[in-house]
């Protein structure tokens, strides 16, 4: 059963940088990424949209992997901070799980 957080979006989206709804799943993001990124931005962005906290929670590992390095975001035919979106959630895990 997957507990909905409405308040999610609004916990991470702290500045108007955060456009994950630009994203329209194309996937065109891991196509280059380094990492071999295992839970690709679109599903985090998704997540994040949907209220799925526990899911964001879960993949703080993959969250605090990537290297920003913005390879992702280069190739995105919709322009979407993807790098920016990640130091936003990123910002939200430090508070969540760690109280920084």
């Amino acid at each position: 059963m997957i507990k909905v957080n409405s308040g999610l979006i609004d916990k991470i989206k702290i500045s108007e940088d955060f456009n994950a709804s630009a994203c329209f799943n194309c996937g065109t993001c891991s196509a280059l990424c380094p990492v071999g990124f295992d839970i690709l931005p679109r599903k985090l962005f998704r997540y994040v949209l949907l209220g799925e906290e526990e899911k964001i929670l879960e993949s703080t590992d993959q969250v605090f992997s990537c290297l920003l390095c913005r390879m992702c975001e280069e190739q995105c035919p919709h322009e979407v901070n993807i790098t920016e979106n990640i130091r936003l959630i990123r910002n939200y895990l430090a508070k969540s799980k760690l109280g920084v």
